[in-house]
């Protein structure tokens, strides 16, 4: 037996071919999901267990876990992938609640995830977080801001998470595709093809996923692209800093050399 996994928003998408995979795999499966009759479907095809899961609800996730350990005896890997479209800017379409729904489904979930996650995964001498994060994550999304935001925000998380729990034997890490033919997507879908706009097949999606979790790094952020194969974004990090002599500042502590950058 491979493990033991948790999905979210694993009732249909990308979460449920996760799901399915991971299930090929030998690992057990807890699919969660708002959508009790999707997620149990996908539970009983793939022998899984399944629970209904709010992810803006930190009580849920702390919930599922705990399903997760009773059910399968631990946690080796946590799927984060619960995720909405935005479908609205900051002026027509804009309303304070619409706003916080999206960012506490598409960031919030994935910090309660983790904050979910950490105990069993230590618990077992490590394991794998992925959170499912998108290209717009890593640039700019003029059509929709709100969501080029908060997926922005998961990639951030991800690139501090993976070092300070990669002594924990804890590997995090950020899936970003493109636009792939799910139910997300359904609103734009015809704008997309009529720019043309290639759409990703859910397949090369779950195939990135098996990469990730396949390799060793820890804190990188895959993009998923059509034709191209999935692989860690090349971030530059940001200048160093400088005395006002215009000469190399001492060296930082290596906890904090990452965010003060290169010399």
């Amino acid at each position: 037996m491979a493990g033991a996994a948790w999905v979210t928003g694993g009732a249909s998408g990308i979460g449920a071919a996760v799901a399915r995979r991971l299930a090929e795999q030998d690992y057990r499966v807890l699919v969660t999901d708002v959508d009790e009759a999707g997620g149990q479907q996908v539970a009983a095809e793939i022998g899984g267990v399944f629970r209904r899961c709010d992810v803006r609800e930190p009580a849920d996730s702390l919930a599922a876990v705990d399903a997760a350990v009773s059910e399968f005896g631990g946690l080796d890997l946590a799927f984060l992938n619960a995720g909405v479209a935005t479908g609205f800017g900051l002026e027509e379409g804009f309303s304070p609640e619409a706003y916080r729904r999206v960012m506490a489904i598409n960031l919030d979930g994935v910090v309660y995830g983790v904050h979910a996650a950490l105990p069993a995964l230590k618990a077992r001498g490590g394991g794998n977080i992925i959170a499912t994060a998108s290209l717009a994550g890593l640039t700019a999304v003029p059509f929709d801001p709100i969501y080029g935001a908060n997926k922005a925000a998961v990639v951030g998380l991800v690139r501090a998470l993976g070092p300070l729990y990669a002594g924990d034997g804890i590997r995090v890490n950020a899936l970003c595709p493109s636009f792939a033919e799910t139910a997300i997507i359904t609103n734009v879908r015809d704008a997309l093809l009529g720019a043309g706009v290639p759409l990703l097949e859910v397949a090369d999606v779950v195939a990135a996923f098996d990469a990730i979790l396949a390799g060793e790094g820890s804190g990188e952020a895959w993009y998923v692209q059509v034709g191209r194969p999935a692989e860690p974004f090349a971030f530059r990090n940001v200048p160093g800093p400088r005395t006002a002599a215009g000469d190399k500042a001492p060296s930082a502590d290596a906890s904090v050399q990452t965010t003060l950058g290169e010399a």
